[in-house]
């Protein structure tokens, strides 16, 4: 393909993007009020167990209604939806540029990507972005301040914590894809990962909300693992370049075990200290 082709291509890809994008915002705005009210959840959580009665967002301009609920909102939940529509024509367009062999990891990679975006996501709705607002909202409890939240302020704060967790998920399948274009190598990755793991912290850093380092582990001890799940896949990639296989069963056995002995140590903690489940963190309380 010429240069010319390549741009016609790409102009191709970005419009069905976006008709995917409107389709998704479209079936958004006719669950606009059941969307908003699952939003406005954690808050309504957080102001009722600091004793803020009543527990609601507030409305301080008069079109901030109407922007939040009926524009923003929908145009997140469209991210979401699309995810996977948009990624299967991000690798429409790099396709080409790879060998035939290659080309049939593109199904793994829509369903994993949008997977992790969507899985990301979920994470910081119902574990980041909860613990971070109960602890914005709690700071000045008993200091005679009376949290009022603007439904614009806290909505911008839902879009940060939301799409930074769901982005940073996606690391895993930005470095199989930088693997399978040969830009990098796994042994390269985990030689050099001390730098990997400084840039997370400092990314994690960055995107919390708040100043505190509890925050900020929240965020950066899931990008870690995500960091060294990309590395596993694409080492996984070089074994079958190189017409090697990885021991399964041999691993499978090992964690089998690691995770049944990790089951039956937390099962007689939850027992001797008298615990139960929640549906919150930690999940497990007297």
């Amino acid at each position: 393909m010429s240069f010319l082709d390549h741009l016609q291509e790409l102009r191709s890809r970005i419009v069905k993007m976006v008709l995917g994008l409107l389709v998704a915002g479209a079936i958004s705005l006719t669950f606009v009020n059941q969307l908003w009210r699952l939003i406005a959840a954690p808050a309504v959580e957080a102001l009722t167990s600091l004793g803020i009665k009543p527990p609601t967002l507030k409305a301080i301009t008069p079109m901030e209604q109407f922007n939040v609920i009926w524009v923003k909102l929908p145009f997140l939940c469209a991210l979401f939806i699309a995810a996977p529509w948009v990624l299967y024509q991000i690798w429409a367009f790099i396709s080409p540029g790879l060998y035939k062999r290659e080309r049939r990891y593109a199904v793994p990679f829509v369903l994993s990507t949008g997977g992790l975006f969507i899985l990301g996501g979920t994470f910081a709705y119902f574990v980041a972005f909860r613990f971070t607002l109960t602890f914005l909202l709690g700071i000045g409890a008993g200091n005679y301040v009376d949290p009022t939240v603007s439904i614009n302020e806290y909505f911008d704060l839902f879009v940060n914590v939301t799409l930074g967790v769901a982005l940073t998920f996606e690391m895993p399948s930005l470095i199989f894809v930088l693997t399978l274009l040969r830009v990098v190598r796994p042994a390269f990755l985990v030689k050099h990962s001390r730098y990997a793991i400084l840039g997370i912290f400092i990314v994690a850093a960055i995107v919390t909300p708040t100043p505190d380092a509890v925050n900020m582990l929240l965020f950066a001890l899931p990008m870690c693992l995500l960091f060294y799940v990309g590395v596993f896949a694409g080492y996984l990639l070089v074994l079958k370049r190189e017409g090697n296989r990885f021991p399964w069963v041999k691993v499978l056995t090992i964690a089998g075990i690691v995770l049944l002995a990790f089951s039956a140590i937390l099962y007689f903690a939850a027992i001797h200290y008298k615990l139960h489940p929640v549906s919150h963190w930690p999940f497990l309380m007297r």
